[in-house]
């Protein structure tokens, strides 16, 4: 995980003081008040970075943690924490409006990327951290952040840094493990489905073996009353074979179905979403480079200006004083774009924050439904497996009844009338 090391600072108050021993030297070429107010004027209209120019902005840019405001940066360039007028999905405002790392952004980070306020002051920790891009509150500096829906374990509260990634050297993305998380539900409800399945193939298999049964004739002679029980008895087979088939065609168009084509085209959906995450991220990435080559720039800028005020001190050359007003105008120059990459990049990082929390929510929706439709799902598996049992209970009933009614003595006089042969007995020879 690559963090953002701290950058070379910009030395304003160095700057500052060469623009006023220069205004100091003017005038003592001169000889009059006039060259110095000169001087001194020229470098502090030149030298847009000045500490009260540098509070003044920084003032501008601090925005509230919560609520709509749009913090003016320069002329005609603004930039906006206002969640959209019509949030997509149920996402309340407030939620938009809340933006934990995009709040130190303002005054906080022009001071880290700046340098200090004043010539005099100097900051004696870092206010914020970026770690891949995405800008923080420093650990030891951070202030105290509400979630966005407390005690709910929200998605949108649990995934803004990073993971490192177990199964390699890099990092896995806090919205890449919600999305996995989704593509897996949508495995384990495929995976649902095909149980069923082969619930039902069982249950037409056993269906099928019963009615096969019901039509093998052992015993279909015995006789009498248990003759008739035991006809129930493969007739009962038969009737429990139909409530199988009717188990087996109910599972497929109440259970199996609705699992397997509930939301047909959420892979689809997934991938799109992913990609519109990514594309933001990318766009943080790219301002975030921005903003460290126009540091970098500036930095130089200002080594040039220094050692050209040194050079001029010393008096090496003649033109070092044309060359430290075209010093300045680049130093100035720099400074204007790096104010303008900074608000590019509060942009890019306010954008990408507010479409996390929105999808966050989403994926959190989807998710809540997904387990709510499987429950249902499974409770009509469970009530229509009640149902086969009191079926099944209703095809053995006459066999119970039948059952009680068998009366060996019956039978066998049943059998008797049937079959007797004669009933006087033999009696003892005579001679």
């Amino acid at each position: 995980m690559a963090r953002g090391s701290a950058s070379p600072r910009v030395s304003l108050s160095r700057y500052c003081k060469s623009r006023t021993e220069a205004g100091g030297k003017a005038r003592r070429r001169t000889g009059s008040a006039a060259g110095s107010r000169q001087a001194t004027c020229s470098c502090w209209r030149s030298l847009e970075w000045s500490p009260l120019r540098l509070e003044r902005k920084a003032r501008q840019l601090s925005f509230h943690l919560a609520g709509r405001a749009t913090c003016p940066l320069r002329d005609g360039v603004t930039m906006s924490t206002r969640p959209p007028m019509r949030p997509p999905g149920n996402v309340p405002a407030v939620l938009l409006g809340f933006q934990p790392a995009l709040a130190l952004t303002g005054a906080l980070c022009l001071q880290q990327n700046l340098g200090s306020l004043s010539p005099g002051k100097k900051q004696s920790k870092e206010n914020t951290i970026t770690i891949n891009c995405v800008t923080f509150p420093h650990p030891d500096t951070m202030p105290e952040q509400q979630l966005l829906k407390p005690t709910e374990w929200s998605y949108c509260d649990y995934f803004w840094a990073d993971k490192k990634d177990p199964q390699g050297n890099g990092t896995v993305a806090g919205f890449e493990l919600l999305l996995q998380k989704q593509l897996k539900g949508k495995q384990m409800q495929k995976e649902m489905s095909e149980f069923v399945r082969e619930r039902i193939k069982i249950e037409e298999e056993y269906a099928k073996n019963l009615a096969k049964l019901s039509q093998n004739s052992l015993a279909a002679q015995e006789e009498g009353s248990l003759g008739e029980a035991w006809a129930q008895v493969k007739k009962s087979l038969a009737d429990e074979a139909e409530v199988h088939l009717k188990f087996s065609a109910k599972l497929h168009s109440e259970v199996e179905k609705p699992l397997m084509n509930f939301r047909e085209n959420f892979k689809k959906d997934m991938k799109k979403c992913d990609h519109h995450i990514a594309d933001l991220r990318k766009q943080l990435a790219s301002r975030y480079a921005s903003v460290e080559k126009a540091r970098k720039a500036l930095t130089e800028r200002q080594r040039d200006l220094e050692m050209k005020t040194q050079q001029l001190e010393i008096k090496l050359s003649n033109k070092t004083e044309e060359d430290i007003k075209k010093a300045r105008r680049k130093s100035t120059q720099a400074g204007d774009d790096l104010m303008r990459c900074v608000d590019l990049y509060n942009q890019a990082q306010s954008k990408w924050f507010e479409e996390m929390v929105t999808t966050t929510l989403e994926l959190e929706r989807l998710e809540v439904e997904r387990v709510e439709m499987i429950r249902q799902h499974l409770c009509q598996y469970t009530q229509l497996r009640h149902e086969t049992d009191m079926f099944n209970q209703s095809t053995v009933e006459p066999v119970d009844q039948l059952l009680r009614k068998v009366d060996p003595a019956k039978d066998r006089e049943l059998w008797v009338r049937e079959h007797k042969t004669g009933n006087i007995r033999p009696v003892d020879m005579e001679i």
